[in-house]
């Protein structure tokens, strides 16, 4: 990113899960790039990111910009010393789903910063589940004590107003991946008519016995029953995603009604390259929450598979719900939604359209208010 000479220069450190491969975080982390590009050109200034990382040279090939590992701490506090503030997220960074390390980790990257006299700010995060409920006054603490807090759903803005942080500081806005474009000089484009639609498959292992992923076979096999389809697996977590792919692929195949196909996408490492192939489905089953978000960005028709409430509450604010979830998938019920689907699109772009769009306008606030506010902080 080239600097204007005579701009004002705002060095900032993006806290969140990066560097890892995965295709969701990934399209966070670009989407929060480009917002505050977009808007720090609208107002004369340059945002300089500097990204902690779990892979600082692959982080800084794909994205042009600085990065630090996030795992040393003679970088990371070197990065925000040097700094005009910092923000956390997006993404599911304040849970502990996934390890009891992750609370920790992340408030304490917020609370240097503010130990450093750094402004915070918490870019529509997630936050939750907190099972552990010794984590609540850390969250309270970084979060009263952050310049600007947005939350990607008003089940998060709950839980922090409920740990004490005020309610009228905590804004509710989308997911950044809302407002991310298609690659330049490239556009959507479905299947030909006459050939067989493209139905995106995007599905993570979560049971341990598979389960699961056998009541979604078991799903997608009652559609090719019903008609032709060409179902394009879309692996979002690199190798997790490809693995449970390739499986469900494998029991597929020799199964599948007359004139249905199974493929497997292999869109590399960029988030944009993802968001174009999520654009050329015709509909989309989706359990991963940003497949179901690079849907909705590209108006695609979409059922959800639930595994996590954060995937009901994004569905919710579309005017939708699961079709199922990881403990009970009806296969003659999906069928029967997904042709409907597949058979009027417009008639799912009318009802959903006005929500979309409002969503994909919304995505902006965060880079708008930050981009403000640091400006605000160097005039006094």
């Amino acid at each position: 990113m080239g600097l204007a000479n005579d701009s004002e220069v705002f060095r900032i450190v993006i806290s969140g899960y990066y560097g890892f491969r995965n295709s969701g975080d990934e399209a966070v982390l670009r989407s929060i790039l480009m917002a505050l590009e977009a808007e720090g050109a609208a107002r004369g200034v340059q945002i300089v990111p500097v990204v902690l990382s779990i892979d600082p040279a692959w982080t800084k090939k794909m994205y042009g910009v600085e990065s630090v590992h996030r795992m040393r701490p003679a970088e990371v506090l070197q990065a925000v010393r040097g700094s005009d503030g910092l923000i956390s997220g997006g993404g599911s960074l304040l849970q502990d789903a996934t390890s009891a390390k992750t609370i920790p980790y992340y408030a304490g990257i917020m609370k240097l910063a503010q130990l450093l006299g750094k402004p915070t700010f918490v870019y529509a995060q997630g936050i939750g589940p907190v099972n552990r409920r010794y984590m609540d006054p850390l969250i309270r603490h970084v979060m009263r004590r952050s310049s600007y807090v947005s939350v990607r759903d008003f089940a998060s803005a709950e839980l922090l107003s409920a740990m004490g942080v005020p309610q009228d500081r905590i804004e509710v806005v989308p997911d950044p991946v809302m407002g991310l474009p298609l690659p330049d000089g490239s556009a959507a484009e479905r299947g030909a008519a006459g050939t067989p639609p493209v139905v995106g498959v995007s599905l993570r292992r979560w049971r341990q016995d598979g389960a699961d992923m056998a009541r979604a076979a078991e799903a997608l096999l009652a559609l090719s029953h019903r008609r032709a389809v060409r179902l394009r697996f879309l692996p979002f977590h690199t190798p997790d995603d490809r693995e449970v792919s390739e499986w469900m692929m494998e029991r597929l195949r020799g199964r599948l009604g007359e004139g249905s196909s199974v493929e497997l996408a292999a869109p590399g490492d960029d988030p944009q390259q993802m968001l174009l192939e999520v654009s050329r489905c015709d509909m989309l089953l989706g359990m991963r929450l940003h497949a179901l978000i690079y849907a909705a960005n590209q108006s695609v028709p979409m059922l959800g598979l639930s595994y996590d409430p954060k995937i009901d509450q994004f569905l919710q604010r579309i005017g939708l719900s699961p079709i199922g979830t990881t403990e009970s998938l009806d296969a003659e019920r999906f069928a029967d939604a997904a042709c409907a689907l597949l058979d009027n699109p417009v008639g799912w772009r009318d009802a959903h359209g006005a929500a979309i769009s409002r969503l994909i306008e919304q995505s902006q606030q965060p880079a708008q208010q930050i981009v403000s506010k640091l400006r605000h902080n160097r005039s006094r």
